[in-house]
This record gives C-alpha cells, sequence and structure tokens, in this order.
C-alpha cells in the first residue's frame, strides 16, 4: 500500500468530471500534523515551515479556458502548478474544477530552512457520468473444489476468496453444479458481503470446448441426461446453419449454441474458456472454431485472461492479441478473466488473474449485465510482477488507479471477512456475530472515497 494512503486519509477519490469538488487530505497519525500557522497564506517565515500543493493533471487538460478570469480570481495561477488550499481543523482542503475523464495528481511539501520535504503524491480520478455511477467490483467467475478436481471444499474456497479481496465469485466444477449451491449453504444465516453465485463448467457429450455456466438458476450438465433430448435440439441447430467455414465442426459449434442459449434461459451469464489452452500438442479447441465463435459470438463473454501456469503464459497472451484484433475488425467482444482455480492453496492460480467489473451493484443481473455492456476488464498478477488490467483503453487506464489507490485499502477489510468465514466453517459459533459485526465495511469505504 503507498505511504500516502498508510499515512493521510484523502477523500474523495473519485469524482464526477467537469465539476468543482472539495477534498479534504487528513492526517491519520502524529508523526504529521497540519498547522493552520504554517500555511502559505499566513506568510513564509524564516523559523516557520509552510506548505505547497501542486496540482498535475494527468492528461494535462486542466483549466476551463472560459472561467479563466475567475480562476485567477481564486487564486489559481494558470502558469504554474501551485494552487491556494486552506487548512480547516488539522486537514488541508482544496477546492477545484476536475476537467474532463482523467488522473489527478496533488502534490504537498512541505518547505522550511531545511529544504523542500515530500509530504504525499495523492491521486484521485475524475469520471465520465456513466462510470461514476457504477461501483468496481473484484471477482472471480471460474474455480474449482473437490468435488471435481480441485483440493478444498466449497465453503473453503468462498472463504479463501473473499480473503484476498474478491466481492463475489462461484464454484464452477466440471459437470457439477451441486457444488456450486454447497458453497452457498456453507454460509446459511451468516451476513457476508461476499456475493456467492451458483455454476458449473460445462462438458457436452462428445465435445471439448469448455464453457462456464455463471449464475444460472438451473445445471446445464444435468442437462445431458437426457441425451436423446439434447441430440436432438442440437440437430436442429445444425439444420439451421447452413455452410459453416472450413474446419468447424457442424456438431461443436451447434453444441456451443444450445448451451449458450440454455445458460441465459437459466439467467445466467455464458462464457466461452481458455480459447488457447495447449494440450495434446494443438490448442483445443480448433483454431477454426474459435475463429468462428469469436465472428459469431453466441457466448456472452470470451475468458481474456484464464488459469494458466507460468510456462503456458503465452496462452493468454495470445488471448489479449486476438481480443485486439478482433476489436480493430469492430466486434465489440465482452471480457472477463478468470483463476481457474483448482487449489486456493495451491499458490498459484487462485491469485493471479480475475475480473473487475464496473457495475450499479454486485447482483447477478447487474454484474452480467454489465459485462456485456464492456463494463469489465481481465486481470493477470503473476507472481512478482505488477498486476495488468486487459480490455477497453478507458477501463485498464481506470483499473490501474483503482488497483493502487483504492483496492489496496479494500483488500485489508476483506482478510478479516476472510478468516471468519474459514472460523465459521471449522465450527467457532462466534465467528459468524463478528461477520455480521464487519458486515458493510468495504461499501462504507467505497462510498467514502466517491464524492
Amino acid at each position: 500500500m503507498k505511504k500516502e494512503n498508510c499515512y493521510f486519509d484523502a477523500v474523495p477519490k473519485v469524482v464526477p468530471a467537469d465539476r468543482e469538488t472539495t477534498v479534504t487530505i487528513a492526517p491519520l497519525y502524529d508523526h504529521v500534523r497540519f498547522d493552520a500557522n504554517k500555511s502559505e497564506a499566513q506568510g513564509r517565515r524564516a523559523s516557520c515551515p509552510t506548505y505547497e500543493l501542486s496540482y498535475y493533471p494527468v492528461e494535462e487538460f486542466s483549466a476551463r479556458s472560459a472561467d479563466a478570469e475567475a480562476l485567477r480570481a481564486a487564486g489559481w495561477r494558470l502558469d504554474a502548478p501551485r494552487i491556494p488550499f486552506e487548512i480547516v481543523d488539522g486537514t488541508i482542503q482544496i477546492r477545484l474544477y476536475f476537467e474532463g475523464e482523467q488522473e489527478h495528481v496533488l502534490f504537498l511539501e512541505e518547505i522550511s530552512e531545511k529544504g523542500r520535504k515530500t509530504l504525499g503524491d495523492f491521486r484521485l480520478y475524475s469520471l465520465e457520468p456513466d462510470l461514476f455511477a457504477r461501483t468496481p467490483y473484484k471477482g472471480d467467475f471460474h474455480q474449482h473444489s473437490f468435488r471435481s478436481d480441485g483440493m478444498e471444499s466449497p465453503g473453503y474456497i468462498a472463504s479463501a476468496s473473499r480473503g484476498i479481496g474478491l466481492d463475489f465469485m462461484a464454484v464452477t466444477d466440471h459437470r457439477r453444479y451441486a457444488p456450486s449451491i454447497e458453497a452457498q449453504r456453507a454460509f446459511d444465516g451468516v451476513d457476508i458481503d461476499l456475493h456467492i453465485f451458483r455454476g458449473e463448467e460445462i462438458h457436452p457429450p462428445d465435445s471439448h470446448v469448455h464453457m462456464v455456466n455463471f449464475g444460472a438458476r438451473f445445471s446445464i450438465n444435468e442437462l445431458f441426461a437426457d441425451e436423446p433430448a439434447y441430440r436432438a435440439q442440437v440437430a436442429g441447430i445444425i439444420s439451421r446453419l447452413g455452410t459453416l467455414p472450413p474446419g468447424v465442426d457442424p456438431y461443436l459449434y451447434a453444441s456451443c449454441v444450445w448451451c449458450f442459449d440454455k445458460i441465459r434461459e437459466g439467467g445466467g451469464l455464458g462464457v466461452f474458456c481458455h480459447p488457447y489452452w495447449f494440450t495434446a500438442h494443438r490448442y483445443s479447441p480448433a483454431g477454426a472454431l474459435t475463429t468462428y465463435l469469436l465472428e459469431t459470438q453466441p457466448f456472452d463473454a470470451l475468458e481474456l485472461i484464464g488459469g494458466y501456469h507460468l510456462n503456458e503464459i503465452d496462452s493468454n497472451t495470445l488471448q489479449v492479441a486476438r481480443y485486439h484484433e478482433e476489436r480493430a475488425k469492430g466486434r465489440a467482444i465482452p471480457i472477463v478473466g478468470s483463476s481457474d482455480s483448482h487449489g486456493v492453496e495451491r499458490g498459484e492460480f487462485f491469485t493471479w488473474y480475475y475480473s473487475i467489473v464496473f457495475a450499479p451493484s454486485s447482483a447477478l443481473d447487474d454484474l452480467a449485465d454489465s459485462v456485456k455492456a464492456l463494463y469489465s476488464v481481465a486481470v493477470e498478477a503473476l507472481p512478482n510482477q505488477i498486476a495488468r488490467p486487459f480490455g477497453p483503453f478507458r477501463l485498464v487506464k481506470y483499473a490501474l488507479f483503482l488497483m493502487r489507490e483504492v483496492f489496496p485499502q479494500h483488500d485489508e477489510l476483506c482478510k478479516e471477512e476472510g478468516r471468519l468465514m474459514l472460523e465459521h466453517l471449522a465450527g467457532n459459533t462466534h465467528a459468524a456475530a463478528a461477520l455480521t459485526e464487519l458486515k458493510g465495511r468495504t461499501a462504507a469505504l467505497m462510498n467514502r472515497y466517491w464524492l
């Protein structure tokens, strides 16, 4: 966490674009104090340090040309970054017009006989109305428990997910929907902030294409039990396809269409998983089928970043490159990032990949609709590397700010909740009450950071 965010409380961090906003910088501990007698407004004396505050809009559009005289009257020097401020009750207060959608820097220094001392490099972000109205939620659309080929129980995975700062998740075991219900029931009667959704990884008969059912009210895998009905419905889809590109297997494509249609019938989000997974000496699915799926998009979202070992990272690189190529062709492709974790304590996958969805709430419909409306990024956070978001440029810029300035504080609050969720699973009868006491802390933090 940045020292500025450890030593100070600077709020709000996210503000509406093209409006004036008052920003307050408050010290949290005694080793930093703002004395009104030291403010520049009181004049500089050799024996009394003063403060200077400089403002830098990172995109360099900073002043409304029509209001230049008003800005000068307010003390804003248009030819220099220094800006006026007040010290009120031990806090620094600045009122600024934050122009456009961009990041902003407030650089605070103390000036004394000893020279200049940097007190903080404070950041905030101004947003256009559509994005300002949305909250960023971290989540994982694709994880496995020991009910298929993972290592831990569904409830354990949910607890660990909250512990690393996730706001939503689903257990999506291979061919099994019941474990996702088990994850929910592990916390029946417990008031938690983590949204646990139902889901499964879908494996149709005679198909190597992997799909995730995120949030549907029923299992898609269980529908395969009536295989004659499934085959007949897929045959009906094939009969309507017409001529397919060379190399596209009609059954495999029609099976995908059928599965994604069924997920939507159940109110879920259908995810096309790891299209450049290298297995059995080749990519799976075949390149021609992946190309046609990207062209026709029967899915709701593409798993842009997925769970690969370090020696398999080429697959994520290819998925990102292919995504940008398809976007350059004019295709709007919704994306998610997923860990595809097969064990939260294995030291790989689980913390490496996730999604940030910008949504009105963390309810299923809001998350799904926001992903489909292109309000999401996929994050790759490999060990000993800086985390990197991928997706639309506008959202990537904003996500980088959030990952540096907002989520570290959010995630610190989540750690305790995740620990208590694990204690509840282990039989601690007091953990549920403690979780109730903590409920709403992350929402309150985000509300305080937003104007």
